[in-house]
Parts: structure tokens; C-alpha cells; sequence
């Protein structure tokens, strides 16, 4: 049994579920407010923050980079010519650079800010961080997103997929963040169509509907959220 603590718009959590989705496993989903500091989700993880996997008989692995090497020791082997780790050194290296470049650059640089401003600080208390939004860091998050998406139609247009010639981690963890930003329709898809198409064919896999189907209160998905031809 897998149980993923985890916020819906978190670009993190979201990685782990669509890279669960391709390991064909459903987890169970518990919605978790990191700024609420409950006890109970410390224990699991000191630092606090989504996503975090617990798997019956085994510690909790908290960070998503740390969650895709477990399920990669645990799992990979059954994807076979698939795996979304690569057995190939070179080809590891490669994916774990891309991978950690959209789970670190582009949270702290697009994804992590406009998901708190917009849609976590309205529900976290002043003394939680909560207020307006910092419409500076919006801005400079906005501005951000724009070289982040030449650099993906740069690699796709160099490559089959965004770390080499099949479908990795890196690729989930690209989408996954550019999903939560979507949703609040803050992706300048027009600016590149070689990343559009790329986003595309990995928002059409299975592993991504359950994103897709999602709403979240109080804030309705941008318009083609959802639309696979888009």
C-alpha cells in the first residue's frame, strides 16, 4: 500500500503522481498543507514540504528527487526498455541534470512562486506567510518562464524526448511543473511551438488524466487546461 501526502497544484507532488501513473500505480492520496506544520506529517518529513511517500513496511521518502530513485530501485526493472531512469551512465547523468533542473531551477525560478502567490497564500494565514500576493515576484516569475521554455523546444528540437531518444524523468518533471502553471494559464505556449508539441504528447498519457480532471476550489482551470489538441 502507497499512501502520497501531497498539495493538487504542487508541481512537486504532481511529478511523483504522474511518474507513479507510469509505474501503473495508484496511490493513496492525502492532501497535506505543508504551512500548517502539522505534527503528525513532521514526523514523516522534518522539512515540511509536499510530497512525501509511504510505502507499508518501509520509511517514509520525502523529496522528489529522492522518490524517483525509490521507485526506480523498486519498480524500474519492470518497465524494461522504458525505464524512466536509464541503465546507461551517460544517459542517467543526462536525465538526473534535466530532472533536478526542472525539480529545483524552474520550481524556484516560475513554478514555486506563482503557485504561492496565486493559490497558497490564500490559504495560509498572515502569520503562515499568507497576505497579498507579491505581484514583483509574479512578474519576475513570469518573465522567467519565457527562457525555460525556449530552452525545452530547444532540447526537443535536438532530441526525440528532452534528455535523448525516449520518454524519462526529465520529461515528467517538466510537465508536471508546467501543468500547475497551465492551470492558472501562465504558460506562453505561442512563443514556441516546438515545447507546445512537446507537452502535447506527454499531457495525452494516461499517466497525466488524472491531472487534467482535476478542478481546485476557487480557482477554475485556464481554458485549454484540459484540451489535448491545444
Amino acid at each position: 500500500m502507497l499512501t502520497l501526502f501531497h498539495q493538487p497544484l504542487c508541481p512537486q507532488s504532481r511529478f511523483v503522481r504522474v511518474a507513479l501513473g507510469e509505474y501503473g500505480v495508484t496511490p493513496h492520496l492525502a492532501d497535506e498543507r505543508p504551512w500548517d506544520r502539522r505534527q503528525e506529517f513532521l514526523v514523516l518529513n522534518p522539512a515540511g514540504t509536499t510530497p512525501v511517500l509511504v510505502e507499508d513496511g518501509r520509511p517514509p521518502v520525502s523529496h522528489p528527487a529522492m522518490i524517483a530513485e525509490y521507485l526506480d530501485e523498486t519498480r524500474g526493472s519492470e518497465l524494461g526498455e522504458h525505464r524512466l531512469l536509464p541503465q546507461e551512465m551517460a544517459a542517467r547523468i543526462e536525465v538526473r541534470r534535466l530532472t533536478m533542473w526542472f525539480l529545483e531551477k524552474f520550481h524556484a525560478e516560475v513554478s514555486g512562486p506563482l503557485v504561492l502567490e496565486r493559490v497558497f497564500k490564500r490559504h495560509m494565514t498572515v502569520k503562515q506567510g499568507g497576505g497579498s500576493p507579491d505581484i514583483d515576484s509574479i512578474r519576475a516569475a513570469l518573465s522567467n518562464i519565457r527562457y525555460h521554455l525556449a530552452y525545452i523546444g530547444w532540447l526537443v528540437r535536438t532530441r526525440d524526448w528532452l534528455a535523448g531518444p525516449r520518454m524519462t524523468y526529465a520529461d515528467l518533471a517538466a510537465a508536471a511543473h508546467l501543468s500547475s502553471v497551465d492551470y492558472l494559464g501562465d504558460v506562453p505556449w505561442h512563443e514556441d511551438e516546438s515545447a507546445k508539441t512537446w507537452y502535447a504528447r506527454v499531457k495525452s498519457r494516461p499517466s497525466f488524466r488524472p491531472l487534467l480532471v482535476e478542478m481546485h476550489a476557487g480557482i477554475a482551470p485556464s481554458k485549454t487546461y484540459a484540451d489535448l489538441d491545444f
